[in-house]
């Protein structure tokens, strides 16, 4: 039995087995499970925070893809994060925003432009989330502005995003090679297949080609493929030109700017940073709900 096959069998199951503890009662009531008595009402709200409600087809969509108390725990906390951010008015730099989301693309293999444009949005919304919640969490506390000024002097480097190119590349032996390469792909041909079936370079034909996100900065990055990358749009791929190991097609994925802060732009999610440091705690939202009026089935 193939490993798809058999997840998609665990799959099944699994649904099937949640739904096999949720049925109708008398009352048109749901039954959440035949050790708790814990009922539900599917045409009422199954929590309210602070007068706004997730619904039960709501939450039924998130037990899809997880367990129920968890996931129904999950969109509150992002309730209660995005309503106490309303109110205190915190908002979060879109500069920060697109270096986190940077720092993700780097750690990911190739994508569609559909595909990366999807992954951005759950991560623009995770990104928001955090640095709220993590602002909301130290608003009470407040680290010195000497003590500030002496963190960003040894560390302030970190807190920037180095540019960098995401690429996979087809190397061969000659010009007369590669234009024929650069052929097929115009008619329409996968650059990863060509890769496997033109490439010379072992160590990345195998896998279509692919050379990773790697910093411009970056001694492994040849100054003939960063001078051709830079003049490229994402998601194309480039004419034949002259490399150190033969005549290279490169195809850039992603081409990720630098992103660098001042103290003043940075300061404030430093200085929450290190409150939660001395905090020593989890970040969690749970030290929240007491702040908004929180009702939900599995309790206060």
């Amino acid at each position: 039995m193939s490993k798809k096959l058999l997840l998609g069998i665990i799959v099944v199951l699994l649904i099937t087995n949640i739904a096999s503890l949720l049925f109708w009662n008398q009352e048109e009531k749901r039954v959440i499970s035949e050790d708790e008595d814990t009922q539900i009402n599917s045409t009422e709200p199954v929590a309210s925070i602070a007068g706004e409600e997730i619904t039960y087809q709501q939450w039924m969509d998130a037990l899809r893809t997880g367990h129920g108390e968890k996931e129904l725990k999950t969109m509150i906390d992002k309730e209660v994060v995005e309503q106490l951010a309303e109110e205190e008015k915190i908002e979060i730099d879109e500069k920060i925003i697109q270096r986190d989301i940077a720092f993700l693309h780097t750690m990911q293999g190739v994508m569609t432009e559909e595909e990366s444009s999807k992954e951005e949005e759950g991560w623009r919304e995770d990104i928001i989330y955090r640095y709220q919640l993590e602002q909301l969490l130290t608003a009470d506390m407040s680290i010195p502005e000497d003590e500030l000024q002496s963190y960003y002097d040894s560390y302030g480097d970190q807190y920037n995003f180095s540019s960098s190119v995401q690429l996979s590349h087809i190397v061969v032996d000659d010009f007369e090679t590669a234009e024929k390469v650069v052929s097929e792909l115009d008619e329409g041909a996968s650059f990863e297949l060509l890769a496997r079936e033109y490439s010379t370079d072992e160590e990345t034909k195998n896998n279509g080609g692919y050379l990773g996100s790697i910093y411009t900065s970056s001694q492994f990055l040849p100054n003939s493929y960063e001078e051709v990358a830079l003049e490229m749009e994402d998601h194309s791929y480039s004419e034949p030109f002259r490399a150190e190991s033969g005549v290279a097609v490169i195809y850039l994925h992603r081409n990720l700017p630098s992103i660098e802060f001042t103290y003043e732009e940075i300061k404030p999610y430093m200085e929450s940073e290190l409150a939660m440091q001395e905090l020593e705690q989890n970040l969690t939202a749970d030290p929240l709900w007491e702040q908004v009026d929180v009702e939900w089935i599995y309790g206060e």
